[in-house]
């Protein structure tokens, strides 16, 4: 049997195609916990209704706690020898799970993750990134091997073994946003995995800013993010694997989602800059983000961030906004080699590495 716990909080317009498209699942046995975490919408009926109609689906009522401690909750209730997890927004395609059950069966991992598609209003997309960390597919790998998998940090892509979960003493982080990151890094480290190359899982990118992810110029959110990194970096300093792991970890993992920051640097507030500022120089004080797989202009801004030099930093994101959908930016070429030329910011005045532009992307 294969538990889902659904977190549910005010999403009456979408949970229905959510809980159509679970209890779609072919050849899989499903037991399906909604938890309704205080929903003040139609969320918390709409699941009820379900749940009179199909004995697949239990709910649970809970006061607002938030998602990490909704999909705590709906843990303590599950029957099934796996579990998976789905966002109440989204939708799981017909054979997701059964593709995963199989691969878990076939190599006995502890845990298995496939990739995904985001849902816009244009259609269906696999990001790039998520088809490079699913391809090729792998059976019975660690992180060890497979470092870069850390990237894929979603909780809803992934079916456990329930004995693994529980052996690992996983749970998700409660109180807190981007609670997925810390916990399936404890989970990589921990066991065993598959990686499939198949979709597994098609994330609704909301139009009305009203997802999580989209809310990334308060202090609140910049604070959470931070703190889920620390929390995921002392999972991998604390493991075996550190050494193996750690360095591609900070390059390639934790750095990854930082442009979507850099963005937000002109016109930002003196608190939020501060906050990235110190979270920057804590995390990466010690390597810079000149070493990382950021590109070019957000290696260079890194690089700012780390100096404090919030006017630059200000200045290459507006060049970079000014060019969406345009010509890539300049670069030029010296004696140490291909440099990117931003306008208003003196090279010499830079550490040549945080200039510089690699074989690849020349």
């Amino acid at each position: 049997m294969v538990s889902v716990v659904v977190p549910v909080y005010n999403v009456a317009a979408y949970l229905p195609q959510c809980l159509e498209s679970l209890l779609a699942q072919r050849s899989v046995e499903l037991d399906i916990v909604v938890v309704d975490d205080g929903s003040t919408d139609d969320s918390g009926a709409i699941a009820d209704r379900y749940a009179a109609e199909e004995a697949r689906v239990r709910v649970v009522h809970t006061d607002n706690h938030g998602l990490g401690a909704a999909r705590n909750e709906g843990l303590r209730h599950i029957r099934g020898d796996y579990v998976g997890f789905a966002d109440s927004d989204d939708v799981v395609p017909p054979a997701a799970y059964d593709k995963m059950l199989r691969s878990l069966e076939d190599s006995g991992s502890d845990f298995v993750t496939g990739s995904i598609v985001w849902w816009e209003s244009a259609g269906l997309r696999e990001p790039p990134w998520m088809r490079r960390l699913h391809r090729p597919g792998r059976a019975g790998v660690t992180a060890a091997e497979h470092p870069e998998i850390l990237g894929d940090v979603f909780a809803w892509n992934k079916l456990f073994r329930r004995t693994f979960w529980e052996s690992a003493g996983l749970s998700w982080p409660e109180g807190i946003r981007y609670e997925d990151q810390p916990t399936t890094t404890r989970a990589y480290l921990a066991g065993r995995f598959d990686v499939l190359p198949e979709i597994v899982y098609r994330w609704r990118i909301r139009d009305d800013g009203t997802s999580i992810t989209q809310q990334r110029a308060s202090v609140a959110d910049l604070a959470d993010r931070l703190e889920t990194k620390r929390m995921a970096l002392a999972s991998v300093d604390a493991s075996p694997d550190a050494d193996a792991v750690r360095p591609y970890f900070l390059d390639r993992v934790l750095a990854g989602d930082l442009h979507r920051y850099f963005l937000l640097i002109p016109g930002c507030s003196d608190e939020w800059w501060e906050l990235l500022e110190s979270g920057v120089r804590e995390l990466w004080g010690d390597r810079s983000l000149v070493h990382s797989g950021l590109p070019p202009v957000h290696r260079l801004t890194g690089w700012l961030v780390e100096q404090g030099r919030r006017e630059d930093a200000a200045t290459v994101m507006t060049y970079v906004a000014g060019l969406a959908g345009g010509p890539a930016p300049r670069v030029g070429t010296d004696e140490g080699g291909v440099r990117i030329d931003v306008p208003g910011i003196d090279p010499a005045s830079v550490d040549p590495a945080a200039l510089a532009v690699r074989d690849h992307e020349a």
